[in-house]
C-alpha cells in the first residue's frame, strides 16, 4: 500500500516536472514598453552604458515626438532616442533572448550595452533581433536606440500625410529555447501557412517553417502540425523528424490531409480554424517552441469584366482607406484604438479595407480575420521614384517584410507597392527628356516588386493605385500589375462629378481584361462649414454629400468595378496641408477624434441591409442661423439617410409629411423659427417602427432691420461667401455673404475671392479665407443707435508654394506687395489699413470700432484704395 503511494506521488511529481520542463523551454513573451527615457535631438554619447539619461523626459510605449504635427506644418523632422535599462528574468537563464520593435519610424539604429546591435530601415514594418550573443554576464542591461524620421534615402519619400517618428508601436522581449522557429531575417515568426482552396468540395493545408538550431550541438527535432475545428476540435495532424547541425537553419514544408468540405470564410461569415505548431526534442519529447495561427478556407479572383468573386460567386468590394493617426497621439495608437476603427468600418458595412499608405498594426489585422473584412496591404512607395540603389533596395525588402510578417492573415487578398507614383513625377518635370531616365527607373522598380511580391506569395494577387491619368497606360506602368486602382476626385480636383463615369467606362472599354478598383475617392469637408449652394473647395458639408451620393450609386451599379473604398475612413494628419482645417486632410467620413459625420450613415444605409437605419443628417449641423425676409418663413433643407423604403418626418410633434427615399435618403423643406426645433423621423422596418430624433437650435436673422430686432442680434456675416461658418469656439453662425438691397444690409460691388492658403493668430481660418474683393462698399439700413463693428480682414494675395495634391487647384496670385486703403463709415474716415506681403501675410486681423448713426441713411461702409486693392473677409455688427 505504501508503495503504490510512492508510486504515484513520484509519477505525480515526474508528470508535474515534466510541464515545469516544458513551460521553461517554450517561448515566452512580454511587452517592452514601461520605464524608457526619451530625448528629441542628438546626442552622440547616447549609446554609451554610463550616460547619465536622468534629465531625459519618461515615456511609455507606443510614443512619438511628433504631436506637434497637429500645429505646424515644419513638424519635427530629424532623430529621437530611447534608452532602457533592464534585466533579464532568471527564469531564462539559458535561453535565446530576442528584442521585437513592431515598428520605428523611420530607420532606427539600436544599441545594447554600448554596441550597435541592428539598424533597421523602414517605418512601419516589425524587426527583431538575436541579443542573446550580446548579453554580458551583468545583471542589468541597457538598450539604446536612434530613431530618425528625416532619412531622404528611405520610403516613403514624400506623401499627403505626416512622418510620425518614434517607437509608434509595441516592443516586445522573447525567450525561446536554442532550437526555435525562426524569423530573424524579415520580423515573421517563421511560419508560413497555406490552405489552398478552388472549390467547396476540398481543401488542402500545407505550412513551411523556418527552425533554426542555435546551440553547438547536433539536435533532432519533430515539427508536428495539428488543425482544430472552428468549434475547437481535432481534425487532423501531421509531423516530420529532422537531423540539425549546430547553427544551422533549415526550412520544412509539410502537408496535411485533405480537409473535405470546410466552412468557408466570408466577411459575413469569418469562421477560422485554428493550427498548432509545435517543434520538439525527438528524444526527450521536450516541447522547445509552439506557435498558433488562424487560417481560412476561401478562394476569390478578379475578373475585368464581372468584378471581384469570393468563393466562386460575384461579391462587390465596399471599402475604406486608412490612416492611423489620432489627437493628440499621433501614430502611437494601443490595439484598443486600432480595433475601435475596424468597428467603426464593420458597423458601417464595410467588407474591404485599403490599408493606405503601409503596413499597419497587426491589431487592425487580427480584427479583420476575426470578425470579417478583405485587405489590401500595400508599402509606401509614392510620388517618385529617385535614381538610388539604396532606395530601390528598401522598397524590396520593405515589400518581403510586409509579406512574410502579414502573409497568415486570410483576410489579405491583394499586396500593394505603389502609389500615384508620377504624381510628383509629371508635375515637375515638363521636358521629355528629363522625364525619360525617371520613367526607365520607375517601370524598372515596378517590374522587379512585382517579380519580388510573386516570388514571395504565389496565392495572392498584385496591385497599384494610380491618380486619374492615362500617362500610367502611355508609359506603360498599367500592364505590370494584375489589379490597377484608380484615384479618382473627378468634381473635386478639377472637373465635374461625371468625369468619373466617363473616366472608368473609358478604362474599360480600352482595357476590358484589366480587373479595376476604384482605389481613392472623396471631398473634403469641416464641420463648420454648410452651405445651401454646395460647391467644389468650399468644404461644406453638404458639397462632401453631393460628390459621395454621386460616386458611391456608379460604383455600386457597375459589374466590371471591383469594388471601391473610400478616403479616408477619418479626418487624419497630413502637417503640409492648409485649407479650412491646417494639417488635417478632412476627407473623412470621421472626424480624427472618431466623431461620425451624417454622411458615414449614408454608407450605413446603402451596405447593411440586415439592420435598420434610419438617422435625420443633422448631427454636424446642430447650430443653424438662417435670414428671414420680412413676412416669410425660413426654409431649410434637412436629410435623412435611410434604407427604409418610406420616411416622414415631424417637427415639434408636427408631421411634415412622408417622402419616399431615393438613393438612401430624402429630403425634406422644414420651416424653422428662432429656438430649439425638435425633429423626429420615423419609418417601418419588417414591419416595426423604427424612429430617430434630434434637437436643434436655431435662429432667425432678419433681412430687415429695425429697432425691436436689433435688440439682442449679434448679425455676423461671412463676407465673400455663400456658406454658413460656426465658429468652435464661440458657437456664434456666421452667415452668407448677400448684395445689398434697400431696407436691407450687403456688400455694394466687388467680386468673391476665395483661397487655401493657412490663416494664421485665429482658431477661425475659414472665415479669413473667403474675401470680396476690389468692394466699394457695404450697407446697413439700420435705426439710430450706437453700434459695434467688428472687420475681419486677412491678405491672402502673397505667392506660396503649390501643393502637389492639389490638383486644378492653383492658386492665382495677386501682383500687388502692398494692399492699403482707407475705410469709412458714413462719409467719415475712420481708419486706414496697410497689409505687407513680407511681413503680415495671411495673418488675420480683428478690428472693432463704436459707430453712432444719427439719421435715416444707417450705416454706410466705404473702401478708399491707397495702392493694390480694398479687401474684406467677415464683418459683425452689434447694437449697443
Amino acid at each position: 500500500m505504501r508503495k503504490t503511494y510512492i508510486y504515484s506521488l513520484i509519477c505525480c511529481w515526474l508528470f508535474l516536472w515534466s510541464l515545469c520542463m516544458q513551460a521553461y523551454a517554450q517561448r515566452e513573451c512580454q511587452t517592452f514598453n514601461e520605464g524608457w527615457k526619451f530625448h528629441w535631438g542628438d546626442c552622440e554619447t547616447a549609446f554609451k552604458v554610463m550616460f547619465d539619461d536622468s534629465k531625459w523626459k519618461s515615456v511609455h510605449l507606443p510614443h512619438t515626438w511628433n504631436s506637434d504635427a497637429y500645429e505646424h506644418k515644419d513638424y519635427l523632422r530629424g532623430g529621437g532616442w530611447y534608452r532602457k535599462r533592464f534585466t533579464i528574468p532568471e527564469v531564462w537563464q539559458g535561453k535565446r533572448i530576442f528584442l521585437r520593435f513592431d515598428a520605428a519610424c523611420q530607420v532606427a539604429a539600436v544599441y545594447l550595452d554600448g554596441k550597435k546591435v541592428n539598424i533597421h530601415v523602414g517605418g512601419y514594418t516589425a524587426f527583431i533581433i538575436d541579443l542573446t550573443a550580446y548579453l554580458s554576464d551583468d545583471d542589468m542591461h541597457t538598450v539604446a536606440v536612434r530613431v530618425d524620421n528625416a532619412r531622404t534615402d528611405v520610403l516613403p519619400l514624400s506623401g499627403d500625410f505626416t512622418f510620425f517618428g518614434g517607437l509608434y508601436r509595441d516592443v516586445w522581449l522573447i525567450a525561446t529555447a536554442e532550437q526555435h522557429f525562426d524569423g530573424l531575417d524579415d520580423g515573421s515568426d517563421g511560419i508560413f501557412v497555406d490552405a489552398s482552396q478552388n472549390s467547396s468540395d476540398y481543401s488542402v493545408v500545407s505550412v513551411r517553417s523556418r527552425v533554426r538550431n542555435a546551440s553547438s550541438k547536433t539536435s533532432f527535432v519533430e515539427v508536428e502540425h495539428v488543425l482544430f475545428s472552428p468549434e475547437g476540435d481535432s481534425l487532423m495532424s501531421g509531423r516530420k523528424v529532422f537531423r540539425m547541425r549546430a547553427g544551422e537553419r533549415i526550412w520544412i514544408e509539410q502537408e496535411l490531409p485533405k480537409v473535405v468540405r470546410p466552412t468557408l470564410w466570408t466577411p459575413e461569415t469569418p469562421v477560422l480554424y485554428r493550427l498548432k505548431t509545435i517543434l520538439r526534442d525527438k528524444h526527450s519529447r521536450e516541447v522547445l517552441d509552439e506557435r498558433e495561427h488562424y487560417t481560412a478556407f476561401r478562394w476569390f479572383h478578379f475578373d475585368g469584366e464581372h468584378g471581384f468573386f469570393l468563393n466562386g460567386k460575384p461579391y462587390k468590394l465596399r471599402g475604406m482607406c486608412r490612416h492611423q493617426d489620432q489627437f493628440p497621439f499621433g501614430t502611437a495608437l494601443t490595439d484598443e484604438m486600432h480595433r475601435r476603427d475596424f468597428r467603426w468600418m464593420k458597423e458601417m458595412g464595410c467588407n474591404f479595407l485599403r490599408i493606405a499608405h503601409y503596413p499597419q498594426d497587426d491589431a487592425l489585422l487580427e480584427m479583420c480575420d476575426r470578425q470579417g473584412m478583405l485587405v489590401w496591404e500595400e508599402i509606401p512607395v509614392i510620388d517618385k521614384v529617385p535614381d538610388s540603389e539604396a532606395y530601390a533596395a528598401s522598397c524590396e525588402q520593405s515589400l518581403r517584410e510586409m509579406i512574410r510578417q502579414h502573409y497568415n492573415h486570410p483576410s489579405v487578398i491583394l499586396w500593394g507597392y505603389m502609389n500615384e507614383i508620377l504624381l510628383k513625377t509629371m508635375r515637375e518635370h515638363r521636358q521629355f527628356d528629363q522625364l525619360a531616365p525617371i520613367l526607365e527607373r520607375t517601370r524598372r522598380l515596378a517590374y522587379n516588386l512585382e517579380a519580388v511580391l510573386h516570388q514571395e506569395d504565389s496565392t495572392r494577387n498584385s496591385a497599384v493605385a494610380f491618380h486619374g491619368s492615362d500617362d500610367y497606360n502611355k508609359y506603360g506602368l498599367g500592364s505590370i500589375s494584375e489589379v490597377i486602382g484608380w484615384n479618382l476626385y473627378n468634381g473635386w480636383y478639377g472637373g465635374n462629378l461625371n468625369g468619373l463615369n466617363r473616366f472608368l467606362e473609358q478604362q474599360h472599354q480600352r482595357y476590358p481584361e484589366r480587373p479595376l478598383l476604384v482605389s481613392e475617392y472623396g471631398a473634403g469637408s469641416d464641420c463648420r462649414i454648410h452651405s445651401l449652394h454646395p460647391k467644389p473647395f468650399d468644404f461644406s458639408m453638404e458639397y462632401q454629400q453631393i460628390f459621395l451620393e454621386h460616386y458611391l450609386p456608379f460604383i455600386e451599379q457597375t459589374p466590371y468595378i471591383c469594388g471601391a473604398t473610400h478616403w479616408n475612413l477619418i479626418d487624419f494628419s497630413s502637417a503640409l496641408r492648409e485649407e479650412s482645417m491646417p494639417r488635417i486632410n478632412n476627407k473623412g467620413l470621421l472626424t480624427n477624434e472618431r466623431t461620425p459625420k451624417d454622411v458615414y450613415y449614408y454608407y450605413q444605409a446603402t451596405w447593411r441591409k440586415d439592420i435598420p437605419v434610419l438617422h435625420i443628417a443633422t448631427r454636424d449641423w446642430l447650430q443653424r442661423a438662417g435670414v428671414q425676409e420680412q413676412g416669410e418663413t425660413v426654409m431649410f433643407p434637412v436629410k435623412v439617410y435611410t434604407n427604409l423604403s418610406e420616411v416622414e418626418l415631424f417637427l415639434d410633434g408636427r408631421s411634415l409629411g412622408k417622402k419616399p427615399v431615393d438613393n438612401c435618403h430624402a429630403v425634406f423643406d422644414v420651416p424653422f423659427q428662432t429656438g430649439y426645433p425638435y425633429l423626429k423621423a420615423r419609418g417601418m422596418y419588417q414591419g416595426e417602427w423604427v424612429e430617430d430624433a434630434v434637437k436643434l437650435r436655431f435662429t432667425n436673422i432678419p433681412a430687415q432691420l429695425d429697432m425691436q430686432n436689433m435688440q439682442n442680434l449679434e448679425l455676423a456675416i461671412n463676407v465673400g461667401s455663400q456658406c454658413f461658418y460656426t465658429s468652435a469656439a464661440t458657437g456664434l453662425t456666421w452667415v452668407p455673404d448677400r448684395a445689398y438691397t434697400p431696407g436691407g444690409w450687403g456688400y455694394v460691388g466687388g467680386e468673391s475671392h476665395s483661397s487655401l492658403k493657412e490663416i494664421f493668430q485665429t482658431s477661425d481660418g475659414p472665415l479669413y479665407q473667403s474675401a470680396r474683393i476690389g468692394l466699394s462698399g457695404y450697407r446697413f439700413d439700420i435705426p439710430v443707435g450706437i453700434y459695434e463693428v467688428e472687420l475681419l480682414f486677412s491678405d491672402t494675395s502673397a505667392p506660396s508654394a503649390s501643393l502637389a495634391y492639389l490638383l486644378g487647384h492653383d492658386e492665382t496670385d495677386r501682383t500687388s506687395t502692398r494692399n492699403a486703403f482707407t475705410i469709412l463709415m458714413n462719409d467719415c474716415v475712420i481708419d486706414q489699413v496697410f497689409f505687407s506681403h513680407q511681413t503680415e501675410s495671411c495673418q488675420a486681423v480683428c478690428k472693432r470700432y463704436l459707430v453712432k448713426v444719427s439719421d435715416h441713411n444707417g450705416l454706410r461702409l466705404g473702401f478708399k484704395v491707397v495702392n493694390g486693392y480694398s479687401f474684406l473677409s467677415g464683418i459683425k455688427l452689434r447694437k449697443l
